[in-house]
């Protein structure tokens, strides 16, 4: 998709297998935002990408109008803020609301993406207890959905339309499910958290969110992401 009109001229980098960039590709595609995508080799990282980043040097970044923006989350902050005139609103009005939804999402950067990754990478007592660390961490989401204000009986942590929470995890969902389906055991027990669960089906099969999520088949030909 190419940048033009009232985008203005909008380019991502990233690797179409990432989470991360899944979770800028969200969305940029909940607001209709034409772009163009190109896809980076992580082994061999572009000139633009290291121009782009060149503190971390990582994807995905986004470049709206020549100015580069690093990092999945605060990317996604910047698609709302700039494009704050297209539906949906990404984030609440509501400033208390606001801080709730950034909570929940270092949540789940801060503590969950780290146990994950050391359930890719880990093995044996290493592997399990990070297992049992995800595992713990899933549940308080599902508690989170219970009791949260915004998502309490709404369909997303966002409350009836995908949000910043829901973007922030459901961008992981192609990796977890296929973390499951490697290591042969459940991380997200559709019993013990059926809310959660639930959850990541419908935002599974959400348009704008289906037709850019990562094939989960495709992770294991590549390095954690």
């Amino acid at each position: 998709m190419k940048g033009s009109g009232e985008e203005g001229q909008v380019k991502l980098l990233g690797a179409s297998i990432s989470p991360f960039v899944a979770r800028v590709r969200i969305a940029l595609a909940l607001k209709g935002i034409h772009y163009q995508f190109v896809e980076e080799n992580l082994q061999n990282k572009s000139e633009l990408l290291l121009q782009s980043n060149p503190i971390h040097k990582k994807i995905p970044v986004l470049i709206h109008n020549g100015k580069p923006v690093c990092e999945s989350m605060i990317i996604v902050q910047y698609i709302e803020e700039a494009w704050g005139n297209k539906a949906p609103n990404l984030t609440s009005k509501d400033p208390y609301d606001r801080a709730i939804a950034r909570f929940w999402a270092a949540f789940v950067d801060d503590k969950l993406v780290p146990c994950l990754r050391g359930v890719f990478t880990g093995q044996g007592e290493q592997q399990e207890k990070a297992i049992q660390e995800s595992v713990a961490n899933f549940l308080i989401l599902e508690e989170a959905l219970r009791t949260n204000p915004c998502s309490s009986g709404k369909l997303y942590f966002g409350g009836d339309e995908i949000g910043f929470v829901d973007i922030a995890l459901g961008g992981l969902s192609g990796f977890v499910k296929a973390l499951q389906k490697a290591i042969s055991s459940v991380l997200i027990d559709e019993e013990k958290m059926p809310l959660l669960s639930a959850w990541m089906d419908r935002f599974c099969e959400a348009n704008g969110v289906k037709e850019v999520m990562p094939d989960p088949a495709k992770y294991w030909n590549l390095y954690p992401p």
